[in-house]
């Protein structure tokens, strides 16, 4: 039989029905997808290769939820550098200060669980305050020797599956000198932000003391990129280059004094905040960033709207609401740090 989302599937309804019931799950009429989801599947393809890809994504997203879910409350930095990093060189006790402050401030650090800068970054912030973020290689790497036996270990199959984790679980994001891999991720993770596919975040890109990784890279990023018309002068907004850690770790801190995180309902982009603002602050902001508003909305002062039932821990928080125009998102960090400011 062909199977539905709707509820038109009789028997098999009724049996999905009694099996959550039985089991006992949270959200049943999400689960009821995700069961459906899996009939189909099975239904619709009889080529073993993606069915054990579907299997195992689901499984391992499974895994990270349960991972994280208990540390919801505290913000957490991801940290990306070069593997072959060696514990004397200068860049590597670098990360280990900035992590060492970033647990000082409460927060938590994920790395990718290796050697390097990833072991620096654990080693700094401690057992109890880390997370690795691990793959499975033919060449087999190994978890570092901080993380090794802790409970936050998380190994994966597929790299999609662990590129998720570090940036859903991410408040924001470290890169330290590093090679292909560290590139990818600095791409990736500006991709995402330009085009709003991730939430707003620090990306602090921190250099060694001559400065001679990042800021080589930024040169390159605005005289080929910038030049050609292939990015725009905003876009320099997504991210800050320091060589300093002190200073990266102030950035983060500082991005998150009063705003707190934000996300879409419809076209509606929600900010929350960490307190209120006056009515002479709201205005003030609507002014000087009128050109990221939508020309039919205005900026909102409001509570939590009905849809954001879904994140209850956040419901009591103040918000800013407004439609967005959906291109300017290195304005939009501007708009952030604005509202730091007050």
């Amino acid at each position: 039989m062909n199977l539905h989302f709707s509820r038109t599937n009789d028997q098999i309804d009724e049996m999905i029905d009694a099996l959550m019931d039985k089991a006992d799950v949270h959200h049943p009429h999400i689960i009821r997808e995700m069961i459906i989801s899996a009939l189909k599947a099975g239904q619709e393809s009889d080529y073993l290769a993606d069915l054990k890809l579907m299997r195992t994504t689901m499984k391992e997203m499974r895994y990270t939820n349960k991972i994280f879910g208990p540390y919801r409350d505290r913000k957490k930095v991801t940290i990306f550098g070069s593997a072959r990093t060696e514990p004397e060189e200068p860049i590597y006790q670098k990360c280990l200060q900035f992590s060492r402050s970033l647990a000082e401030k409460g927060y938590m650090v994920i790395t990718g669980g290796g050697g390097g800068i990833m072991q620096a970054g654990n080693e700094g912030a401690g057992t109890d305050n880390s997370f690795a973020v691990n793959i499975r290689l033919p060449f087999e790497q190994e978890t570092n020797p901080v993380m090794e036996n802790s409970k936050n270990v998380i190994t994966y199959k597929y790299f999609f599956n662990r590129k998720v984790a570090f940036l859903k679980e991410a408040d924001a994001v470290a890169l330290f000198p590093g090679g292909f891999g560290t590139l990818d991720e600095a791409m990736e993770t500006l991709t995402l932000i330009q085009t709003g596919k991730n939430p707003p975040i620090p990306l602090v890109l921190i250099d060694d003391d001559n400065g001679e990784y990042w800021e080589p890279w930024f040169e390159f990023i605005k005289k080929t990129l910038l030049k050609r018309g292939l990015i725009s002068g905003e876009d320099f907004s997504l991210f800050t280059i320091t060589r300093d850690a002190a200073e990266a770790v102030e950035l983060i801190d500082e991005f998150y004094r009063v705003y707190h995180s934000s996300r879409f309902v419809g076209d509606t982009l929600v900010i929350r905040l960490n307190k209120p603002l006056e009515a002479q602050q709201v205005e003030t902001l609507a002014s000087e960033f009128s050109e990221i508003i939508d020309p039919a909305s205005t900026l909102q002062v409001t509570g939590a709207l009905p849809a954001e039932k879904d994140q209850p821990d956040l419901l009591h928080l103040p918000r800013l609401t407004f439609k967005f125009n959906h291109r300017s998102y290195g304005l939009l960090k501007a708009f952030i740090r604005r509202i730091n400011s007050f």
